[in-house]
């Protein structure tokens, strides 16, 4: 017999209840037990009716998501997507929800009325479905680094780089992973899952936590010691060689294991371009985005490292690369920098 996961939809709007309610019901996963138009309704449902994953509006009367969100992991901490406008003006609002413990963010659905059919419908079942196996992490702050990343490293290998993958729950794991390093870290790329108007943003909260420079790629950025791109929403990124340096051609495309962009795009980039000069590190993520780029990368002589599935959100992108043999170590989230710098300093 399948499983059905309860879900909750929390929306001051009775259309996107509706709506909401419409999409989720037409999977045998998925069960609506409950509707709630604010979250004072919403607290008392989620005693009364024990969902196992609740969608959150942002703006609602009374309390807002953001409010209702920090109380909510604060004292009965659960799976939760945010269903919002993904606006330039809202990035930063989603990020906050994001960092404050929500699984994972997704556009509000809408009606095409010319065809009765729901835009948007199938990302909200596999968000949703996600959301409800996923494992729920306390909100990250920075703490002081574990003794092992406290040594001091030299890094002498400056023509290495580090390419990075991430999807689901990668916003706080790149925050996790990226802060404990060192300013003179060799160069880093990054594609993170994330919509274009979110990448700028998320970026420039990146750069104002960590030790290292954060900033949206553009096309033709060189790859810098102590320096991190990351790849744009709405486009790929892929390393190339530029004489004696690495840079990188930042485009758009069609969507590659339908993202735009594409960790696979990335590392295939980095086998062909760089070979044993590259490092791969692939994060918690739904999907396999990254898998078949991580082999090519390993292949090429390069080095890789996948997040273990006790501290990864979704372990969807690391199994499929540990399945595919692509993956020499596999570590906690937090013993990755350690894991990078030991490997950099031999190098």
């Amino acid at each position: 017999m399948t499983t059905r996961f309860k879900v909750l939809i929390v929306d001051d709007s009775a259309l996107m209840r509706q709506l909401l309610t419409q999409i989720l019901d037409s999977d045998p996963e998925l069960e609506v037990i409950g509707t709630a138009g604010d979250p004072f309704v919403a607290r008392e449902k989620i005693k009364a009716l024990d969902p196992d994953v609740l969608t959150l509006d942002i703006e609602m009367p009374r309390m807002d998501g953001l409010t209702f969100l920090e109380k909510l992991m604060r004292g009965h901490p659960m799976p939760v997507i945010m269903i919002s406008s993904l606006t330039s003006s809202g990035s930063d609002t989603t990020l906050r929800a994001l960092a404050l413990g929500a699984i994972d963010y997704v556009s509000k659905p809408k009606l095409d009325v010319s065809n009765g059919t729901i835009e948007r419908a199938d990302e909200i079942l596999a968000k949703v479905k996600a959301a409800a196996k996923a494992k729920v992490r306390r909100p990250f702050t920075a703490a002081p680094p574990a003794p092992s990343a406290t040594r001091s490293y030299q890094f002498t290998a400056t023509h290495k780089v580090v390419a990075v993958g991430a999807s689901t729950g990668g916003t706080e794991a790149l925050k996790e992973l990226l802060s404990p390093l060192p300013a003179d870290f060799p160069g880093i790329v990054i594609v993170q899952h994330m919509p274009e108007a979110f990448t700028r943003q998320f970026a420039d909260r990146l750069d104002s936590l960590c030790k290292i420079r954060v900033k949206e790629a553009q096309d033709g950025d060189r790859i810098l010691p102590g320096h991190a791109l990351l790849a744009p929403g709405g486009h790929h990124m892929a390393v190339v060689r530029k004489g004696t340096e690495y840079g990188v051609h930042v485009y758009r495309g069609e969507r590659v294991n339908r993202h735009l962009p594409s960790v696979d795009v990335l590392f295939s980039s980095c086998a062909r371009n760089m070979g044993k000069n590259a490092l791969g590190v692939l994060l918690t993520g739904m999907g396999a985005d990254g898998a078949r780029g991580m082999l090519e990368m390993k292949q090429a002589g390069a080095f890789t490292i996948a997040q273990d599935e006790s501290t990864s959100v979704v372990f969807g992108m690391p199994r499929e690369a540990i399945l595919l043999n692509a993956v020499d170590q596999v570590h906690p989230l937090d013993q990755i920098p350690a894991a990078l710098m030991q490997k950099l300093s031999r190098a």
